[in-house]
């Protein structure tokens, strides 16, 4: 068992260094940001929901403003219809007239996240309501697991009888392609594991917490129970690599190790602590967690003891010395939802 006081909270300084006056820059060249590269609101909506729990745990002018700038970018890139654009050139032009469906979850994600939080202000909140409610109707046209998934996430957040109505509709759709798909030795939603493989449990293990619709949770928990046999190894985490997947069947693609694995596999983890109070999962959310800084495949820290970013990957050769916004939200959310669940063991 990993022990949680091996873990250090790292600085903020890359996640100022990351974000300009419009927004998160998605991507670095090592340590420093790459304008050229400009932004997404895939990567801001995750760092939306950073900032609030950063400012929540540690209250700040600096750590306010992070907010105002972050929720600012996502009504800049909403569509009059309630779709969202996701890439934007650093001159503040769009790259094309709407996003994905999964830029559209993680949209509202972020966004009920946020508007959910005691601590955001009651008049953010009635903006960022308004901003939600033109989006809802468009989940019914996701069809991509992942998409359906990102969106379940930030529907549970929402009190309204329309949310609760979608997230019903995207979690039985999820649901029936678990059921359809699994079989004696192969508990997965399609036929291959690929990205962001732990939000479709979560999903689900997110839906039933609002609905308490128990086919949720039965299909959660053996799917994230299948997944750990796919991404632990000698008892550390080891996430199915970017170059190749797991088709069903067959082995799993050994690197790239993506940052984005281990922080949405911490939470999912943690939601099935929360919910069923086994021990296990709460064990498996701080070997997951563990990952970041060194109980991995190749022994290698993902955490810059100089800037606090993290390392885009693990690769072959070793680590992927970019500092990517996907890769510091990722990490901080996971950082800062284990600190809130689990108080005292990464700050002291």
């Amino acid at each position: 068992m990993t022990h949680p006081e091996m873990f250090s909270p790292a600085k903020t300084d890359h996640i100022y260094h990351m974000t300009d006056d419009t927004g998160m820059l998605q991507h670095s060249s090592y340590s420093v940001p790459n304008l050229s590269r400009g932004y997404s609101s895939d990567d801001n909506a995750r760092a939306l929901i950073m900032a609030v729990m950063l400012n929540e745990q540690k209250p700040a002018v600096q750590t306010e403003q992070l907010i105002y700038r972050y929720l600012s970018f996502m009504f800049h890139v909403q569509n009059e219809d309630g779709t969202f654009r996701n890439f934007m050139e650093f001159n503040r032009t769009f790259t094309e007239k709407v996003g994905s469906g999964d830029n559209l979850g993680r949209s509202l994600w972020g966004l009920g996240f946020a508007w959910a939080q005691s601590s955001v202000p009651d008049n953010m909140k009635k903006a960022i309501l308004g901003c939600i409610t033109p989006a809802i109707p468009h989940c019914a046209d996701l069809v991509a697991p992942r998409s359906r998934a990102y969106a379940i996430l930030g529907l549970s957040y929402l009190e309204t009888e329309d949310a609760k109505t979608m997230l019903i509709l995207l979690a039985d759709a999820l649901a029936n392609q678990y059921e359809h798909n699994c079989d004696g030795s192969w508990h997965w939603f399609e036929d291959t594991i690929t990205y962001c493989n732990s939000i479709l449990p979560r999903a689900l293990l997110l839906a039933y917490k609002k609905t308490g619709i128990l086919r949720y949770r039965t299909a959660a928990l053996e799917s994230l129970d299948f997944l750990e046999t796919k991404t632990f190894r000698d008892n550390y985490f080891k996430p199915i690599g970017c170059k190749g997947w797991l088709k069903k069947n067959g082995t799993p693609a050994e690197y790239d190790e993506q940052p984005v694995e281990a922080g949405e596999t911490t939470l999912a983890y943690l939601d099935a602590y929360e919910i069923t109070g086994e021990k296990r999962y709460y064990e498996s959310a701080v070997r997951t967690f563990a990952w970041y800084y060194g109980i991995n495949s190749q022994k290698l820290q993902m955490i810059d003891p100089d800037t606090g970013g993290c390392y885009d990957g693990i690769c072959e050769d070793g680590l992927n010395l970019n500092q990517g916004a996907e890769s510091l939200v990722s990490y901080w959310i996971a950082c800062l939802t284990i600190q809130k669940q689990m108080p005292g063991i990464l700050y002291h």
